[in-house]
């Protein structure tokens, strides 16, 4: 048991120093830490190429096509400006809303289909028009802006990592995590927009010197709201649907119909016909639908590759006796949540990306599902947005998306260390919290 833990903590240590130190490919670190731990765990060498293909391919079979539709929706939302056009319209229904809550608003819903990267680099034009219009402090509403995109990225379907997450740990309903997912990001939006309020409150503005398009004049050249809401509001709504018929009995000729709709409402069809919806968009946009599936395959990618490999070394982590340990550790499973939070935090800190912290934390913390007493579909979710609130803590210099913040966002490394970073701990600490009482709560008053 000992020598196991060693060597799994070895293959961590190797996840964190390959990908930061040494500036490695995810996929290569994965796949040399697979083959560490199965040599180092005794499997036989005869039997180490099935495993690999075996982990890879289990979960790209559970995965892939929802991570490529998705990316595909995202693509399509940002070339047509329909990013843009979400914005505009949210930020005029919010406007009696002070203008960070606003600000984040708009994050919480552009980021779920697109990934927060691009999501800032599409919005941050509109953030630098709003802060001179407003005479808002810019970092204020840049805070709000990064922290309104990131919640919703670690935490709501279809974005990669909890797609990942949910399938890593067999989670069947996947609207079901949409809407505990949707909820707690949305509380969590809403702490970073009340610190980036009170940094609106505390900080002087000061003139962006930059010239600033003014996007409400080209709103005519934008596609209708209902065209850019309609890629990410059909496929939640079918598979809530889906979720809906599965406790309807059917008449014995009506068989047909139950086994059709149960279909086109899983969330595979529920995310193509979502991909199909916003073909619509590009009427008017000199981007062909080729090209366009072909840019969002090449964003899936390495997605998948990088979650497939994190498939093989979570089968091979499944090998290890670790569910003893934890048994022998842990007295109180409601605060067994910390460990794949945990987890979650220290290689999303050292590495830097969420995505790869949510793929192997997932994988991790599948076999201790059971000795935490999690291993049911509300317990699965419970560990899923445990690891995503752990893998937005925190965001910092070795983080693309802090990077994006700073240069896209105005701001100069010290004020974004100082406020960005520290909003991402306040989202991270606090969704662990609401985590931890929502399970308690849970268990002692809703079983």
């Amino acid at each position: 048991m000992t020598f196991s833990l060693l060597a799994l903590s070895l293959a961590i240590i190797w996840i964190v120093f390959g990908t930061t130190r040494f500036k490695l490919h995810p996929f290569l670190v994965l796949l040399s830490s697979s083959i560490f731990l199965a040599i180092a765990t005794g499997l036989p060498l005869p039997e180490l190429p099935s495993i690999l293909g075996k982990g890879f391919g289990k979960t790209i079979q559970s995965i892939g096509l929802l991570i490529i539709f998705g990316t595909i929706i995202g693509v399509i939302l940002e070339v047509s400006l329909a990013t843009q056009t979400l914005a505009l319209v949210i930020l005029k229904g919010l406007q009696r809303l002070p203008l960070p809550y606003a600000v984040s608003c708009i994050g919480y819903l552009v980021s779920i289909p697109v990934f927060c990267d691009s999501a800032f680099v599409i919005l941050s034009s509109l953030n630098k028009s709003l802060s001179k219009r407003t005479k808002t402090p810019l970092v204020a509403l840049t805070v709000a802006l990064s922290t309104g995109l990131f919640a919703p990225h670690v935490l709501v379907p279809p974005t990669p990592g909890p797609l990942a997450a949910a399938a890593n740990l067999e989670l069947e309903n996947l609207f079901l995590l949409i809407i505990y997912g949707g909820i707690l990001a949305f509380i969590l939006i809403i702490a970073g927009a009340s610190y980036a309020y009170f940094l609106a409150k505390r900080l002087p503005y000061e003139e962006t010197k930059s010239p600033i398009k003014q996007e409400e004049s080209e709103l005519s050249n934008l596609p209708s709201f209902k065209k850019s809401i309609a890629p990410i509001v059909v496929p939640i709504v079918l598979m809530a649907f889906g979720t809906f018929i599965s406790f309807i009995e059917f008449y014995s000729n009506l068989k047909w119909l139950h086994q059709l709709l149960k279909t086109l409402c899983s969330p595979v069809f529920a995310l193509g016909i979502g991909m199909l919806f916003s073909f619509r968009l590009l009427e008017k946009s000199t981007g062909k639908i080729s090209d366009l599936v072909q840019k969002g395959i090449v964003v899936a990618a390495p997605i998948l590759v990088i979650t497939g490999m994190g498939g093989t070394l979570g089968l091979i982590i499944q090998q290890l006796p670790l569910t003893e340990f934890v048994e022998q550790s842990l007295t109180d499973t409601g605060w067994g949540l910390l460990i794949p939070f945990l987890i979650a935090a220290i290689l999303k800190t050292s590495q830097g990306s969420s995505t790869v912290a949510i793929i192997t934390a997932s994988f991790i913390a599948f076999p201790l599902l059971g000795v935490l007493g999690l291993d049911y579909e509300i317990g699965k979710i419970w560990v899923i947005l445990s690891i995503g609130v752990g893998s937005m803590t925190v965001s910092h210099a070795n983080d693309s998306y802090f990077w994006i913040v700073s240069q896209m966002g105005g701001l100069d490394i010290k004020t974004a260390y100082k406020h960005h970073t520290f909003g991402t701990f306040i989202q991270g600490v606090l969704g662990i919290l609401i985590i931890l009482l929502g399970h308690w709560l849970s268990v002692h008053f809703f079983n």
